[in-house]
């Protein structure tokens, strides 16, 4: 088979879709028959992220000397430099994307701080497509889902496209540009990643997927679909808006259908609507119907049901012109200014955390299969939402969100009422207003205006352009400031958001009883994962849930503000996970947060047991912690903690009871009791019954490792990856809490893309084969090679140690076609 023969056909993939057009000049809506099942779409949707060459900083662009010179470089398709179609990149890097650059880059003090201390600058990235001859006369979009930071692209020498923020997606029109059979097709994109947006690692380049989508010149426009559920009055109904663009030559009158199901019954088994339409060349319309569904089945935080939304284009001959497929989730919303947030008219008390979006070992280029573990990490807290903080996601995660249940805050990164920040928030709100995931939209964090007019004018504006596409959620700021000037943001928002100021709920609800609120971020804990003694010197914080940020408040104490006051809508914890940069409290060598429920690797620290006490209602939970080994402080008082949400706890020394407790569902419980190597043992009950029981024992010396995978098996496509979880134990199996043993890893049939260990203060790169563990754990992550069927086998070895074997399965599935490219 050759290249050309492989890359050819369609492919039948659906991308989301929605866009704002102009004036609809649409007719009457007819309801038609149920369709049999969704037709095969002419769309191809196809990866790209094969065939790329990667140079780590600048190229100057050749200065221009001479007449002609200055007149040819003035035109179209003449880039020069880098940027030009002739320039030899032969010597680049080949890399595949995602690729964040930085994650590659080594510690260094001379580096920012809040980006972990790791280089950003330039970088190019340069790529050649090839068209077959019958894509002449489609019409053919580059997305680019994300690219950190400032990207500027050109094409066959043109420039297409500037971007100003490295968290919105790009989308750029390439039919003007494009060429077709032999005739090969330059793609350059040159990104600044010195212009920051926040003060949190940020990574850099081309750190999401990019793609290139192939339509027939009238089609569905990138999110062009808006199809969110709402019930009234009359019951449940599905209002359905579709942008449809014609990059035609001539007017086509086209028929547009919508029918819904879900994945019993993908077409719905039920009546579609069909709305015949016209649309000038060049010009898009917007046409608008409404679906009636009686009884749907809810979506919720508890039973994620999901529909499906199939949105076809016919011409009045009846051939397929397009095709996408969207989610949609029924569920009704509203805040209560005195009772808080319901969910499907049920109360629901808002149990979420903060995340940036990045992972030990991949920086920001974090795999779908690391994105599901850290989500399931998350419901096993009790959390119930997530606000990302601060900047729109990959459509894969917020994806992955719908499906498993968490209550979304989409949150908006510039505050800016100008035309190029208006139109990120735009984008946002168009690409992500069909999840049900989604609840609320933010429009800042912590701004410095927020308290002044401006502040108000801007969040007017920036709250009128979201209603102007969205009217089903309300509009929000995270405030850490400002509430009570005579004008200000929480004037011009549906709900405030109040970061921390957990003083100021009383009077904010006293001066503003319509108001409904909610605590938009609070905490900022500190401990470091495994630690039990604070030790400021060595930069490590003892996980008692005793240390906290001076704006903040301990996990413990920022739950209680909350949950006993049920016009508090709820929570946002800084964070769920650690992150890279922003090392608070400390400097140099710490270059990841100390903030988080989980650590950089999504391991547990004690604010995991201490949230899964004060947020799970329907089983028995119960943590105790420290771990039993203090070799050298026999009789001396040790601290012991136990959380768990049982009527009464009772802790147990070597089998002797240290007393029995009454519960503190806030506060939690403790003893001091001396040291003697053994055990200890935490009883919950309820009643005299117990319900769960802890025992954390004094271990041996390590003597093997041990490897976890995270999930039974990968899928062969080259993309799927997950954490293996690697202990150092003793000679009866158990994690020793206290090894630190550098690990050397071998594997076959797979990669390792990243390594961590959730050590804030490493300096020990997180890419390689060779990391160390840190207070008795490791992470491996592993990712499969595309089409490469049979075992991953991961070898890990130490000094002194036994090593570990792991053998995960891969399986054959379905691979993303490609876009052709030189590769």
């Amino acid at each position: 088979m050759n290249r050309r023969e492989l890359f050819k056909g369609a492919s039948a993939l659906g991308l989301a879709a929605s866009t704002p057009g102009f004036v609809s000049r649409a007719v009457a809506a007819t309801t038609s028959p149920a369709v049999a099942a969704p037709v095969a779409s002419p769309r191809q949707v196809l990866l790209l992220n094969k065939g790329w060459r990667f140079f780590a900083g600048d190229i100057p662009f050749p200065p221009i000397i001479g007449h002609d010179a200055t007149y040819d470089a003035a035109k179209a398709g003449a880039a020069r430099g880098a940027a030009s179609p002739k320039f030899d990149d032969s010597a680049w890097q080949p890399v595949i994307l995602p690729h964040d650059f930085v994650s590659f880059q080594p510690i260094e003090e001379s580096g920012n701080v809040d980006q972990g201390y790791r280089r950003r600058g330039v970088a190019w990235y340069r790529n050649v497509l090839r068209f077959e001859p019958q894509d002449d006369g489609k019409h053919i979009e580059l997305q680019l889902d994300g690219v950190a930071t400032f990207a500027t692209v050109w094409f066959n020498g043109t420039l297409v496209n500037r971007n100003w923020s490295g968290y919105n997606s790009i989308y750029i029109d390439l039919t003007p540009y494009a060429t077709y059979g032999d005739q090969l097709n330059s793609l350059v994109v040159r990104v600044d990643a010195d212009a920051m947006e926040g003060w949190w690692y940020e990574g850099g380049g081309l750190y999401r997927d990019a793609w290139i989508v192939k339509r027939n010149p009238v089609h569905i426009k990138t999110d062009g679909v808006f199809a969110h559920p709402v019930k009234d009055e009359k019951g449940w109904h599905v209002p359905v808006e579709v942008t449809i663009y014609n990059s035609g030559d001539k007017t086509e009158t086209v028929r547009v259908h919508t029918n819904i199901g879900d994945e019993k019954s993908p077409a719905g088994g039920r009546p579609g609507v069909t709305k015949q339409v016209s649309v000038a060349p060049l010009s898009s319309t917007v046409v608008n119907y409404d679906i009636p569904f009686a009884n749907p089945q809810l979506w919720s935080v508890e039973t994620p049901h999901l529909y499906q939304v199939t949105t076809s284009l016919r011409s009045v001959t009846d051939a397929v012109l397009d095709q996408v497929a969207t989610h949609a989730g029924f569920r009704t919303q509203r805040f209560d200014a005195q009772k808080g947030f319901f969910l499907n008219d049920q109360p629901v008390k808002l149990k979420g955390v903060c995340l940036h979006q990045d992972h030990a070992g991949v920086g920001t280029a974090v795999p779908d299969g690391v994105n599901d573990f850290r989500l399931r990490r998350l419901k096993s807290l009790g959390c119930n939402a997530i606000r990302f903080s601060h900047n729109a996601q990959s459509k894969e995660l917020m994806e992955a969100c719908d499906r498993h249940g968490f209550l979304v805050m989409a949150e908006n990164r510039n505050f800016n009422a100008s035309p190029d920040y208006m139109a990120q928030l735009e984008w946002l709100v168009r690409r992500d207003r069909n999840h049900p995931s989604v609840f609320l939209w933010s429009v800042f964090n912590e701004e410095p205006m927020q308290g002044t007019p401006a502040g108000y004018q801007m969040v007017r504006r920036m709250s009128s352009v979201v209603k102007s596409l969205d009217t089903t959620r309300p509009v929000t700021a995270a405030m850490s400031g400002g509430l009570f000037t005579p004008l200000n943001v929480s004037h011009a928002v549906d709900v405030v958001g109040i970061n921390y100021q957990q003083g100021q709920y009383d009077p904010f609800h006293a001066a503003h009883p319509d108001k409904p609120v909610f605590s938009s971020e609070d905490s900022s804990a500190l401990m470091t994962r495994g630690a039990f003694v604070t030790d400021k010197k060595t930069q490590v914080l003892a996980s008692y849930d005793d240390e906290a940020a001076g704006w903040g408040e301990t996990h413990r104490d920022a739950w209680k503000q909350i949950d006993t006051r049920d016009f508090v809508a709820g929570t946002f914890v800084w964070t769920g996970f650690d992150y890279h940069g922003e090392p608070k409290p400390f400097n140099w060598p710490s270059n990841s947060s100390y903030f988080g429920i989980m650590d950089l690797c999504g391991f547990d620290k004690t604010a995991v047991h201490i949230h899964r006490a004060q947020w799970i209602k329907d089983k028995p939970v119960l943590g105790l912690v420290p771990h039993w080994n203090w070799a050298g402080s026999e009789g001396k008082p040790i601290m012991v903690m136990a959380c768990t949400n049982a009527e009464e706890v009772e802790l147990f020394v070597n089998g002797k009871s240290a007393g029995r407790q009454k519960t503190d569902k806030y506060d939690m419980n403790r003893w001091t009791v001396p040291y003697a190597a053994g055990r200890i043992e935490a009883r919950a009950y309820n009643g005299a019954k117990v319900v769960s029981t802890v025992i954390n024992e004094t271990t041996g010396e390590p003597v093997a490792l041990r490897l976890t995978q995270d999930r039974p098996a990968l899928t062969a496509d080259g993309r799927d990856a997950q954490p293996v979880m690697v202990e150092a134990v003793d000679a009866k199996g158990r994690m020793v809490p206290l090894a630190n043993h550098m690990i050397t890893y071998e594997i076959s049939g797979g990669a390792i893309i990243g390594l961590g260990n959730g050590d804030p203060i490493s300096l020990e790169p997180e890419k390689g084969n060779r990391r160390s563990l840190f207070n008795g754990l490791g992470q491996v992550i592993v990712q499969s090679i595309e089409a490469q069927t049979g075992t991953l086998k991961l070898h890990a070895t130490a000094p002194g140690l036994k090593p570990a074997d792991l053998s995960i399965p891969v399986k054959a599935g379905p691979i993303p076609r490609s876009q052709l490219t030189r590769s």
